[in-house]
């Protein structure tokens, strides 16, 4: 079988266990057994976020789940991005930017620096995302590898201090700043 089939079929093998778990909080060994144990089980949770629109939530977004929990709530998928990037652009991005990590400089194929268990392996990133406006021109492009295109390890940059981040949301609309409001409240329902 060839590799975009395998792709498509743990995708789609996690589509239907999401939607048959709804409400059921999952963890990661769940969810790469489901795909069949093929390595990049966790890109695949990515399309179904973002080509096929499903609000998959991490820990990112609610604070009673751990890193490696996922949850679906909601069967109806939100409108998604496709995928626009070309094999060309991705090729031209990745040449450009010398095959590394333009975050936190880890080379392709090599171990990566903070997880050596793991071959690193590069993603195109946008600079500006797409929701916020951004292009998939390659100057809105960067070489990004899966851990820190994940968000799992962004090393390179501070976290932004709660002074700047106070900052941020006093200079937002009264209606992103309720928005913002209504994101902590989910993500802090006990608070």
């Amino acid at each position: 079988m060839s590799r975009g089939k395998n792709s498509q079929g743990a995708r789609a093998m996690l589509r239907a266990h999401f939607l048959a778990n709804l409400g059921r909080i999952m963890a990661s060994d769940e969810l790469r057994q489901v795909a069949g144990n093929i390595s990049e089980w966790a890109r695949r949770v990515r399309e179904l976020r973002t080509e096929e629109g499903y609000q998959i939530l991490t820990h990112n977004d609610r604070s009673e789940l751990k890193p490696g929990d996922y949850l679906l709530e909601n069967p109806k998928p939100q409108p998604a991005f496709e995928r626009a990037v070309s094999k060309e652009t991705r090729a031209f991005v990745l040449d450009r930017n010398g095959f590394t990590c333009q975050q936190c400089g880890a080379v392709a194929g090599e171990p990566h620096p903070y997880d050596p268990s793991r071959k690193t392996r590069l993603h195109i990133g946008h600079v500006i995302d797409k929701s916020l406006g951004g292009t998939d021109d390659p100057s809105n492009l960067r070489a990004l590898c899966s851990i820190c295109n994940e968000g799992a390890a962004n090393l390179t940059f501070d976290r932004p201090s709660l002074a700047k981040l106070l900052v941020q949301v006093r200079r937002a609309t009264a209606s992103d700043q309720r928005e913002v409001l209504k994101w902590l409240r989910l993500k802090f329902p006990r608070d």
